[in-house]
């Protein structure tokens, strides 16, 4: 019974985990992006098009050059991204 618990417990935890990851936006694809709350598909074709332009993003407040996103968004979509260099 304990360990079913405990195998339960890892479970969700890995499985919350999963859903909060926060996206790289130096190598979400449109569709990554798009899942961003705040961010549609125009935003999120902008910042591939900004990425694949200039290069990747060094900081999140790198995305403050991309057309269409502002302090508010940026704020709004911080907690769900990540700027890491591509693999």
């Amino acid at each position: 019974m304990i360990r079913k618990c405990l195998m339960l417990l890892v479970t969700l935890l890995f499985s919350v985990s999963v859903a909060f990851a926060a996206t790289n936006v130096n190598t979400a694809t449109q569709v990554e992006l798009e899942k961003i709350a705040g961010i549609g598909p125009a935003k999120a074709e902008a910042i591939i098009k900004h990425r694949n332009e200039v290069g990747p993003f060094a900081s999140k407040e790198e995305l403050l050059n991309v057309k269409g996103v502002g302090p508010k968004l940026l704020e709004k979509i911080s907690p769900s991204i990540e700027v890491k260099a591509a693999d």
